[in-house]
């Protein structure tokens, strides 16, 4: 699919049971968002536990991700680090695969300068023939890919968006007013989702649209459409109902109201992260439990 990217994009999570992958109610997810209107998927994100997942672990949710979709929207896989030859041979071992894209993160921890980011994102565009969309969390990675430099990669004719949570809103107006027709900027601020898709953005990546994901969607159409009333009107509910699910470490908020709502077996993580308090699990019983049972 060489498509501009656009709409509502869901990050999975990566259930698991028991200590091992849930390879059942992975697939149940993926149903399920493609059921309910989502644009594309991405898998194997940090909301997905990537860094905790074995070689193998990944191939398997890449194949089951492919097979549940069967062509209905994009697959773009997480496939980024902070050594470059190793994303590099990664994206060798995962060539025979055929998922759309990928999505790269900034290199983390070892906070390499402008220079090194845009010749770190050269060399992962050079690695591959499938469409690259950059990832800039700041707040995770502790680097800022700046806006010229996000200008200058987005040249390169693989690389054809970016995931932008740059955490500065005036950051991410500006790289709205500068990016290029047909280079696609998601937003992957959650909080943010009506103000950046009211600014010109193309869509979001948004791991809280894991719930209520009809009006995340609603949101984007009637944007889209040119109704910003009604655009507002969907997001005022879900403005308040955002901070919950980031209360605590991504994604425990969310796979503890997965799993109450019966969509996954567990709201298990892996360590480092475990569940989350007895007292945020009481206020997001009350927002998507008992409200729905109501």
């Amino acid at each position: 699919m060489n498509t501009k990217l656009s709409g509502l994009w869901v990050p999975l999570v990566t259930p698991f049971k028991d200590g091992a992958v849930d390879y059942a109610s992975y697939e149940r997810l993926v149903a399920y968002y493609i059921a309910c209107g989502a644009d594309g998927l991405f898998p194997l994100g940090t909301t997905g536990e990537s860094p905790t997942l074995d070689d193998s672990e990944v191939e398997a949710l890449i194949e089951r991700t492919l097979s549940a979709v069967a062509g209905r929207v994009p697959v773009f896989v997480g496939i980024g680090g902070n050594a470059t030859h190793k994303v590099e041979r990664t994206l060798r071992r995962l060539e025979h695969l055929p998922f759309d894209g990928i999505v790269s993160v900034c290199p983390y921890y070892n906070r390499p300068g402008q220079d090194g980011l845009i010749q770190h994102f050269r060399a992962v565009a050079a690695a591959t023939d499938r469409q690259v969309m950059i990832y800039n969390i700041p707040y995770r990675t502790a680097v800022n890919l700046s806006n010229d430099s996000l200008m200058e990669l987005a040249q390169i004719a693989n690389i054809v968006g970016a995931k932008d949570s740059s955490g500065s809103i005036a950051q991410s107006l500006d790289l709205l007013a500068r990016k290029p027709a047909e280079f696609s900027v998601l937003t992957g601020e959650d909080a943010l989702y009506f103000t950046m898709m009211a600014n010109g953005a193309d869509g979001g990546i948004l791991a809280a649209s894991h719930l209520m994901t009809e009006r995340f969607i609603e949101v984007d159409r009637r944007v889209g459409a040119g109704d910003l009333v009604g655009a507002r009107r969907a997001w005022t509910p879900l403005a308040g109902i955002v901070p919950l699910l980031f209360a605590e470490a991504n994604p425990m908020p969310i796979k503890h109201c997965l799993w109450r709502q019966g969509l996954i077996a567990s709201p298990e993580c892996r360590l480092p992260l475990t569940r989350i308090s007895d007292a945020l699990a009481r206020q997001l019983d009350r927002v998507f439990v008992e409200k729905r049972a109501a």
